[in-house]
């Protein structure tokens, strides 16, 4: 990179920056943050979760040892555990047999399972999208979590915790300079500019999809 080119890190940014505001428009997060949601409500997203990461922290363990997706892979960013104990919390020892993803999630799980493990740079624009949203707005949904779920990190949110991670800030940083980093050409980082918009694509119909439970209250304008 020439001292006077972008970082790769903030033309990745800049090119999902529309993306991100669309996600973050969802009227199910709205309804989430404010706490307008029944635990049923908020259940569902946990359920989704656990589908995805299952199938992102499935290819990190493929690309542990990639010299290009390798460096992003850190146990610390690992959510499975914390989402099964959640899940747990939420509903009980065999939620594995009562949990169900949409079908949004399955569309977002195959995407992942199809290019994450024979890909790097589309690795990497997927791990990217949810991990560094999980250090900025998850640490934000978790608080709110908290105060209006009456939800600790121990039970039920323990996915918006990062005990391994002391300093956020100083996390992200650190990530985005290995994106500036990265030993790839042109197409490369094309490849994963592009990828990093289908991933947002998939999080933005994951959560339209449960749209159904924002009660009708909560998207009605006020007077």
């Amino acid at each position: 990179m020439s001292p006077t080119s972008t970082p790769f890190s903030a033309e990745l940014r800049a090119a999902s920056k529309e993306a991100h505001q669309g996600a973050e428009s969802e009227s199910y997060i709205s309804a989430l943050v404010a706490g307008d949601l029944d635990r049923a409500g908020y259940t569902a997203l946990v359920v989704q979760h656990h589908v995805i990461y299952e199938a992102l922290e499935s290819a990190a363990e493929a690309m542990r040892h990639d010299p290009v997706a390798g460096p992003f892979v850190d146990d610390a960013l690992t959510r499975l555990p914390a989402l099964a104990a959640d899940l747990e919390f939420l509903l009980g020892a065999d939620w594995r047999r009562r949990i169900e993803p949409t079908p949004a999630t399955v569309s977002y799980a195959g995407r992942l399972g199809e290019v994450c493990t024979t890909s790097p740079e589309r690795f990497v624009a997927h791990h990217y999208t949810r991990y560094l949203g999980d250090l900025s707005g998850g640490l934000h949904i978790g608080r709110s979590l908290a105060r209006h779920y009456g939800l600790t990190g121990d039970a039920g949110a323990a996915f918006y915790r990062f005990d391994r991670i002391t300093d956020p800030k100083a996390y992200k940083d650190a990530y985005r300079a290995r994106l500036d980093d990265l030993p790839l050409d042109g197409a490369g980082r094309a490849a994963l500019r592009a990828e990093v918009l289908v991933a947002y694509r998939h999080n933005t119909e994951v959560l339209a999809a449960l749209s159904g439970f924002v009660p009708a209250a909560a998207t009605e304008p006020a007077a």
